[in-house]
């Protein structure tokens, strides 16, 4: 069951469900490694860190495990990708990503844009949006962002990002919509968080 499980559980949350019941540290190590992938490598932002998020915290308070081990494990995992990520946008290897193209154009200016407008608060918000957080730290790392304070900012991100979506999984995971509603519930708080960083740029837009 582990061995099915191990690609399934990406996209199907009854297969999360069953490898975290198998072993639930095992399974929260596997998507801590995702965690560390999707932020720690710019060509992969498309792994589902917040929906697994979502799901652990789910499965920690169905099962009434204390959600403080797994935490650390997710934070420490979101740092360090994050970290990684940063260490290869200020190296020789960030540079020939740009210029091959292994990463849509369309996504780096994105993130770019985002990355200019918020400055170094981008790396906090930057969490919270899929994609622009897998490119924001690269971008940081090419654009010589100072390392203590990258590594700062590094750090609030991660320790906000999985305690709000794994506590909010935590919450209300008992609830039997919410877990047949996994992913919706994840993009809907995703949505809400999101919400002071749009209403700020609008403000922005106005004053121009």
């Amino acid at each position: 069951m582990i061995a099915s499980g191990i690609f399934g559980w990406l996209t199907d949350n009854q297969a999360l469900m069953a490898l975290l019941q198998h072993n639930w540290l095992y399974g929260i190590s596997l998507i801590g490694i995702v965690i560390f992938l999707e932020t720690g490598l710019v060509v992969l932002p498309f792994l589902p860190g917040d929906s697994l998020l979502f799901a652990v915290g789910a499965f920690l308070g169905v099962s009434g495990i204390f959600p403080l081990p797994a935490l650390i494990i997710l934070i420490l995992a979101a740092f360090l990708g994050d970290s990684l990520n940063y260490k290869i946008g200020s190296s020789r290897v960030g540079k020939k990503i740009i210029e091959k193209q292994w990463i849509r154009p369309a996504h780096v200016q994105k993130a770019r844009v985002f990355f200019t407008r918020f400055g170094g608060a981008a790396i906090i918000m930057a969490r919270f949006i899929p994609i622009v957080r897998s490119i924001a730290p690269f971008l940081a790392g090419m654009a010589g962002m100072n390392s203590a304070r990258f590594f700062g900012y590094n750090l609030i991100g991660g320790i906000l990002w999985c305690t709000l979506l794994v506590l909010a999984g935590y919450g209300l995971g008992q609830f039997a919509w919410v877990q047949a509603n996994l992913t919706l519930l994840a993009g809907v708080i995703v949505a809400v968080s999101l919400l002071p960083v749009g209403i700020q740029a609008y403000r922005r837009t106005r004053l121009k």
